[in-house]
């Protein structure tokens, strides 16, 4: 459901999800594939609050593409442990946006995962990066103001490698 003014924003309230039985590999844990699968729910209420989620691609074929992203693993998941996503914004410009997000086992609140992602607006007709809609800016604006200035993940920014001894 579209938003009609940043004012109207709702507070983005944490994703939470159960791990799935399918979801679960050899190891006895939840596969690395569905980490992300729950991330990109999570990343999907972010994109609904914002205004440009499912409906905004319907209704008005724009869309939002991740277009890099960055998982760190941290505690195991197994079946039937309930886990709440939280999300922040980073950084935006006209067509970006920079997000964060955090997994948690719902049982202690240890962080299981992290998240990081770049995400590209999209026109569909045209298939290429477009600016954000006007409300949709202010919608991230306000938002990223709500959030307030936090300090900057640990996790965010990293590249892979292994560290020279």
């Amino acid at each position: 459901m579209p938003l009609t003014a940043p004012e109207s924003s709702p507070p983005l309230v944490p994703h939470e999800e159960t791990v799935r039985p399918e979801w679960i590999d050899y190891n006895g844990h939840m596969n690395v594939a569905y980490y992300v699968l729950a991330f990109d729910h999570a990343t999907d209420k972010l994109l609904d609050v914002l205004g440009i989620g499912e409906a905004y691609r319907r209704d008005e074929n724009g869309s939002f593409f991740v277009v890099e992203s960055h998982v760190v693993y941290r505690r195991e998941l197994r079946v039937g442990d309930s886990m709440r996503i939280e999300t922040e914004i980073l950084d935006h410009d006209n067509k970006r946006l920079h997000g964060f997000s955090r997994m948690f086992r719902a049982a202690d609140g240890e962080v299981a995962a992290s998240y990081e992602f770049l995400g590209l607006h999209m026109d569909m007709t045209a298939r290429r990066a477009a600016p954000f809609p006007a409300p949709a800016l202010a919608r991230i604006r306000a938002l990223a103001a709500r959030q307030g200035v936090q300090p900057r993940p640990a996790e965010a920014g990293r590249s892979v490698r292994i560290p020279t001894r």
